[in-house]
């Protein structure tokens, strides 16, 4: 693969299609973790096309990319398994005025490979599946509040989430008031919680699992607590589905939730989520029973015959080639590789691979190891030079051998002037333009 200095990666169309990008789009980008506030100043590519684990921008640079679709593309771009799943259905119509039968076996499909869920019910994306989860929670219960695990960094784009992150901005503060956090692996203070707001909390939502393993017995005894309070247990599963074994954390750790929400990894890239869960919670939001009727989920492109039918192909893929299990071990290599990296440049104490081996992240800590965007933007600044684009190392079951090695080689390479700026103490002179920012800030 060809690699470029930095000085020489100027991306002009990439630069010119952000500019028109944020003539028309707020942000610039459909989702805010894409926007080129989340890369070094003029160093956004604008992706042409991607194939496997490699994408193009349209400056005609390639890359090995990491983290792809915001972890959604587990099985690589363009996967022709999946392609052709879709192709399939694209012949035979869309989108229909009754359900289709592909619903009825994408249905028998998921509940085959999540056993611990009596029924399921599909949408477009995790928001709408968490907003429900905690609708029918609400429901339920009788109940206003919702406990969030505070330590985990996104539920839904829906007012109960978004009011309590920094861009609260348009939300009541009557709506924030009715949100309370819990820590992770903490039972002692999440009673307290539950204690405090005796017969308040509707439901307890975390990601069952995250860049630590859960505590042993934190799952089992946070149902226990859950249920003793009278609260649903929700496990989000967008980013543990498929990652962590075929049937998400709850597979892999044997506590049920009652219910469980799943996206990303389910459609390769399709748009597809699905919420999860008992019956008797489940059939609240359906037509065979005598109580309140809940509006549980309704959208009009929810059972999109050609996202469900790469929802299948997924999980065929992944119970046939054992794709999890290779995700696990492209990571554990990876991780390795940039360690060792790190180490022998003398960064291993500032840049620090977080997570489970298939779900790898890094921090970028400064001379007094404490996070820094300064540290990142030079960090992502050298990847790109490289021909790495890795806002995240989570990995595709599309990277070889070669790929990751080629990576160790960049990260090598980003962490020799890492250490550089650490003696320097002053990341600056390797920036070239203003740092990368986080997501969530009250102010752009």
């Amino acid at each position: 693969m060809d690699t470029v200095d930095t000085a020489e990666l100027l991306l002009p169309r990439s630069r010119m299609a952000n500019e028109r990008l944020h003539a028309m789009i707020p942000g610039g980008a459909h989702t805010y973790a894409k926007g080129d506030d989340q890369y070094p100043e003029n160093l956004a590519p604008v992706i042409s096309h991607g194939r496997g684990a490699h994408v193009w921008d349209i400056d005609g640079n390639r890359y090995i990319e990491y983290g792809s679709g915001l972890r959604s593309v587990s099985l690589g771009h363009a996967h022709p398994r999946v392609l052709e799943a879709v192709r399939r259905e694209l012949d035979r119509g869309g989108n229909f005025v009754r359900p289709s039968i592909v619903e009825v076996e994408a249905a028998e499909r998921f509940l085959a490979t999540v056993p611990t869920a009596e029924m399921v019910k599909f949408a477009k994306n995790g928001s709408d599946a968490t907003t429900a989860a905690v609708r029918l929670a609400r429901a339920v219960t009788g109940r206003p509040r919702v406990a969030i695990c505070g330590d985990h960094p996104f539920f839904s784009v829906d007012d109960w989430f978004i009011g309590t992150t920094p861009m609260s901005a348009g939300i009541p503060a009557a709506t924030n008031e009715l949100t309370v956090a819990f820590p992770y692996g903490d039972l002692a203070a999440t009673e307290e919680l539950l204690t405090r707001y005796q017969d308040e909390i509707a439901c307890l939502i975390l990601e069952p699992a995250g860049h630590t393993e859960p505590p042993p017995g934190y799952l089992a005894g946070l149902r226990e607590l859950a249920h003793r309070h009278g609260c649903v247990l929700v496990f989000d599963e967008m980013i543990t589905g498929f990652r962590w074994s075929e049937a998400g954390a709850q597979g892999l750790y044997g506590v049920v939730p009652d219910l469980s929400t799943f996206g990303k990894a389910l459609g390769n890239g399709f748009a597809v989520s699905a919420l999860a869960g008992r019956r008797d919670l489940m059939e609240r939001g359906g037509l065979r029973h005598s109580g309140d009727r809940v509006f549980l989920l309704s959208t009009t492109h929810g059972a999109e015959t050609h996202s469900l039918a790469a929802a299948m192909a997924v999980q065929t893929i992944y119970a046939e080639e054992g794709v999890t299990a290779r995700l696990h071990a492209l990571g554990e290599r990876l991780a390795a590789g940039v360690r060792e990296a790190a180490d022998t440049m003398g960064v291993g104490d500032h840049l620090v691979v977080r997570g489970r081996a298939s779900n790898l992240v890094f921090a970028t800590l400064d001379e007094n190891r404490q996070p820094s965007q300064r540290y990142r933007t030079l960090f992502l600044r050298r990847l790109l030079a490289g021909g790495v684009l890795a806002p995240s190392f989570v990995v595709s079951s599309a990277l070889d051998d070669a790929d990751i090695d080629h990576t160790v080689d960049v990260v090598a390479q980003a962490c020799a002037v890492y250490r550089r700026a650490l003696d320097a103490a002053d990341p600056t002179p390797w920036l070239a333009g203003r740092p990368v920012k986080p997501v969530f800030r009250r102010l752009a």
